[in-house]
């Protein structure tokens, strides 16, 4: 049974045994369960100021989800595009690559893929309006996820900055979160 107080007794790892890590890893199994409530809460501090864009983050993310579970996506990709811009809250200036890491045991590989590398795709819209090249993107161009990534982008995340646009919100994707967060974790390989 667990007790909140216990707790691993080396002082090095060198010096733990077996059951030292019973005991961690009853206690990491329930910080496991708290684990969505952590993602969406980062998720719900992009609602911050718009930052100058036509629309927060939050409703931004909402927006490309509602846009992917409309289209008949499969869980995983609905879930991906919910919170592929979560990196903003922690990591701004690398974003994808910091989302992707965070959503990594959740993805299959294509989607993780997908999330990691979305920032240079999205960067085609726009890049060429601040001096960047908007065909950044066209490296990836042999990569089997480059054609999955640019129409994520297309249809969802360039499309989904709508004042207009009603989409569902965070609580109407909660369950989808905690069934996504609730499967075993699985790393994908680099």
């Amino acid at each position: 049974p667990f007790t909140a107080d216990e707790r691993a007794q080396y002082r090095s790892i060198r010096e733990s045994v077996a059951e030292d890590y019973v005991i961690q890893e009853r206690h990491m199994a329930r910080h496991r369960q708290t684990t969505p409530d952590l993602y969406l809460r980062l998720l719900a501090s992009l609602s911050t100021p718009h930052l100058g864009f036509p629309i927060d983050r939050l409703e931004h993310s909402l927006q490309t989800a509602t846009r992917a579970l409309k289209d008949g996506r499969d869980d995983l990709y609905v879930f991906a595009a919910l919170f592929h811009d979560v990196g903003d809250a922690i990591a701004p200036a690398n974003h994808p690559e910091a989302g992707a890491a965070m959503l990594r045991p959740y993805l299959t590989e294509d989607l993780y893929w997908m999330v990691r590398h979305h920032g240079s795709f999205q960067g085609y819209y726009y890049w060429h309006f601040l001096g960047r090249d908007r065909h950044a993107r066209d490296r990836h161009r042999d990569h089997p996820c480059f054609d999955m990534t640019a129409e994520f982008c297309e249809r969802y995340d360039q499309a989904s900055f709508d004042r207009d646009y009603r989409a569902l919100t965070l609580g109407d994707f909660e369950p989808l979160v905690r069934d996504v967060m609730s499967r075993p974790r699985q790393i994908v390989p680099e």
